[in-house]
């Protein structure tokens, strides 16, 4: 690839205006950060966030203080590679798909900025990252990651057979709330039952909320989603599933035995959900995207509460 601006590619429409790969990387990078979703970060924050739930639950339950700082570290590297590795394996395999969409059709592959190939070796080698950060983990911890790839690799032909592909892509992007009680205790328990729970409606949810940009494009290519399939009531259908979101997470709370910090966390993260909910409009993509992006902030709020109570605990 050349340093020049047919390498660098167009901006990618739900890409934030101004960020880091378009401001500053160097043209010839830009597809392969593109194809990572270095430009779209909420993508690695929505995988990361229930890692870290987990890690503050299952530290919160034996009362050894806040999550280690290098475990959460961690797990924001796994995520960042993984993110980029199932990015890049999702747009090899919609490469056609992708031609038909406004919002698709000038990612790397489609546009010609990247091949088919020159893309799976990337894959490989952010595969290989998130390997790395795996084996620092314990062997149940280590088989559990592994066994989230069957999701994984089965999501991107969802869209095609099924209008339920929000529902796979919840089990995959929800698995963080296994891993981070499996690295903390070598295995599992109710609490991580329920925030892997939580975290697939929660996952089913904004996602939803995210396919309503592309609604008109789908009915064309024939893609389907929960978006479609909802049609006129979507919006109950968005608020229902965060409404499981709630109650799965209340229930891993209660069963870990927490307190009232991690409850505050859980109010917070409900109230910014059901604010999403009051404001959804939904034949306006613009305000899909911006709720979708705010999502970050609703798993922070819980993350928070449920950090600050594993941290008082030892007060």
């Amino acid at each position: 690839m050349t340093d020049s601006p047919s390498a660098a590619g167009p901006v990618l429409p739900d890409a934030p205006r101004g960020n880091l790969v378009d401001s500053y990387a160097p043209a010839a990078w830009r597809p392969y950060l593109r194809l990572a979703r270095i430009d779209r970060p909420i993508g690695w924050w929505l995988l990361l966030l229930p890692c870290w739930w987990s890690a503050a639950a299952a530290a919160g339950a034996d009362g050894s203080g806040p999550p280690s700082i290098l475990t959460l570290a961690l797990f924001w590297i796994g995520a960042v590679a993984m993110r980029g590795a199932g990015s890049t394996y999702n747009d090899i395999i919609d490469r056609d798909l992708d031609r038909q969409v406004e919002r698709t059709r000038n990612r790397p592959i489609p546009s010609g900025q990247v091949t088919a190939r020159q893309a799976a070796w990337f894959l490989l080698a952010q595969c290989g990252v998130g390997l790395a950060v795996l084996l620092q983990f314990n062997r149940f911890a280590i088989a559990t990651g592994f066994a989230s790839l069957v999701f994984v690799l089965i999501y991107p032909f969802m869209k095609r057979i099924t209008s339920w592909p929000q529902a796979v892509l919840g089990l995959a992007f929800a698995w963080g709330g296994l891993m981070g009680w499996a690295a903390h205790y070598g295995a599992l328990g109710w609490p991580a039952v329920f925030l892997y729970a939580a975290a697939i409606a929660w996952t089913m949810g904004y996602d939803t909320v995210y396919a309503i940009q592309d609604l008109e494009d789908d009915v064309i290519a024939g893609i389907k989603s929960t978006a479609r399939m909802f049609g006129a009531h979507a919006r109950e259908a968005i608020g229902a599933l965060y409404l499981f979101a709630i109650v799965f997470a209340a229930a891993a709370i209660r069963s870990a035995h927490l307190g009232v910090w991690a409850y505050i966390g859980l109010i917070a993260f409900a109230t910014h959900l059901f604010w999403q909910v009051r404001v959804l409009r939904k034949a306006d993509g613009a305000v899909a995207l911006r709720l979708f992006r705010s999502n970050r902030d609703a798993g922070l709020l819980l993350f928070a509460g449920l950090a600050l109570d594993a941290a008082v605990r030892t007060l």
